[in-house]
């Protein structure tokens, strides 16, 4: 188990080092902006929704090593998916990290399951859910900055 939690740690480190879609997309026709007052943590997120699918995710911000790596990993694990599938994704993402599936089917999360292990760690989960509650505002087209509270 601690290898596995080692390897865990190694790509949250990884992903905090050298976030990946880190840059401010020029051409986004989804924007949303996120803040956790707990940690500090701000982000924008940028999408670029063509034909019903996300072509393209990015961020832009400042925060903890898991709020970027949470980041970092979403828009790597965004990129190509339908809006229904951002959807199930952040629906079973958020129900991971918080202990609440409400029932629902499990979802391979891929390398984001990586995060789970922050369900441990109740102070911790704002700052992994923070990017995902900005991309729920993007996906909903809303207009005001997102908290995590």
């Amino acid at each position: 188990m601690n290898d596995l939690r080692d390897l865990y740690q190694e790509v949250i480190f990884d992903h905090n080092r050298n976030p990946r879609n880190c840059y401010c997309m020029k051409g986004a026709n989804r924007t949303a902006e996120g803040f956790n007052p707990l940690c500090g943590d701000r982000l924008t997120l940028y999408l670029k929704v063509e034909d019903g699918k996300i072509a393209e995710a990015s961020f832009q911000g400042s925060g903890c090593a898991i709020s970027t790596a949470s980041a970092s990993l979403m828009t790597e694990a965004l990129k190509g998916k339908s809006l229904e599938e951002a959807e199930r994704l952040f629906q079973a993402f958020h129900g991971r990290i918080t202990r609440d599936t409400g029932g629902a089917a499990p979802v391979d999360l891929g390398k984001l399951e990586v995060l789970s292990g922050v369900s441990e760690f109740p102070t911790r989960v704002k700052c992994a859910t923070l990017a995902w509650h900005t991309l729920n505002a993007a996906l909903e087209d809303k207009g005001e900055p997102v908290t995590s509270e």
